[in-house]
């Protein structure tokens, strides 16, 4: 049961970070989406992904400026689901798309904490997604990114804040506990300035759990992003590492894929409020939203405890990970 007593499928998210654009570092793009990677071909992808997604019970769908078309994709699939008035919408500001939709471009995204790039996507959020934003977190930041340190950077969050959208921040890297924790003592007029956290956890990489129980102990929220490892804790991965060759062993004698072990062993942690899906089809949503009905028996769980490798070593091998 996540923070917020939700249960069954409303606990998992679904992001849109591997389908709303051409290139990312997930196992088995091509076989997940083909060659064809258009806008058009991954406007529908998208669609069929999110249809299945609200169809299964998911309300929280997670999308940022950089993830391509991925805003645009949303908002036109709200557009012809009017009916679609439950979900809660997440976005993220400071990395632009740079890859010009494009599978060998040299670079995808740049970095930008700064308080006129907040202003500039902020504007091309609200352009796109109006009144339907609830969350905008700044993405992935870091103690040297100055997103954590700008009092005017801070006092600008705030009047978004107080205008009714949920300020937070992402993180990734090795040293994502320092971050979260440094976020969690910005205040602005008086009030916490970051109350969501979304951060990479999985059972590979396990060491920013303390701070976000901190954090959900503070009352913040808290989504776990990259429950799958982005692809190596998922059918077909080809991960030859043993954390995930022990994994799939122990999903094995579960009897469920993967998938459903590792978003599973997410979802158990107490201190989480949403899990996000990186699915590209309604199957994998599927399988992803079974998790919610997969209980860890109580050795089992003690071994997935063992599996995390240093954030060092975890961090390095996802940088290695090529754009495809």
């Amino acid at each position: 049961m996540s923070t917020d007593g939700a249960t069954g499928p409303r606990q998992l998210g679904l992001g849109l970070a591997a389908v709303a654009r051409p290139a990312y570092i997930t196992s088995g793009r091509t076989a997940d989406l083909g060659a064809d990677r258009g806008v058009a071909a991954l406007r529908s992808h998208t669609w069929a992904t999110l249809d299945g997604a609200y169809s299964a019970g998911v309300r929280y769908l997670d999308v940022a400026r950089s993830y391509g078309r991925a805003e645009d994709f949303l908002a036109g699939w709200l557009a012809v689901h009017p009916e679609v008035d439950d979900v809660e919408i997440g976005s993220k500001w400071g990395y632009r798309y740079v890859g010009g939709w494009r599978l060998d471009a040299e670079v995808h995204e740049i970095k930008d904490h700064s308080l006129a790039a907040y202003r500039e996507q902020l504007a091309e959020t609200r352009a796109l997604l109006g009144d339907r934003l609830d969350v905008y977190h700044v993405h992935s930041a870091t103690l040297d990114s100055g997103a954590l340190d700008n009092p005017e950077l801070h006092r600008a969050l705030a009047e978004l804040r107080d205008g009714g959208v949920r300020v937070g921040i992402s993180t990734s890297g090795p040293a994502q506990a320092e971050a979260v924790r440094r976020a969690l003592e910005v205040s602005v007029g008086g009030a916490p300035l970051f109350t969501s956290f979304q951060s990479t956890w999985n059972v590979l990489e396990t060491s920013v759990a303390p701070a976000l129980a901190e954090a959900a102990a503070a009352g913040a929220r808290v989504i776990v992003k990259e429950p799958v490892a982005n692809g190596r804790l998922a059918p077909g991965g080809r991960d030859s590492s043993v954390g995930s060759a022990r994994a799939v062993e122990l999903a094995d004698r579960l009897g469920v894929p993967v998938d459903q072990l590792a978003i599973a062993a997410a979802l158990a942690q107490p201190w989480v409020w949403r899990v996000l899906s990186g699915a590209v089809n309604p199957l994998q949503v599927a399988s992803n939203v079974a998790a919610a009905s997969v209980e860890l028996p109580p050795d089992i769980a003690a071994e997935l405890t063992e599996l995390a490798e240093p954030a060092d070593r975890y961090w390095a091998t996802r940088s290695a990970r090529s754009w495809r």
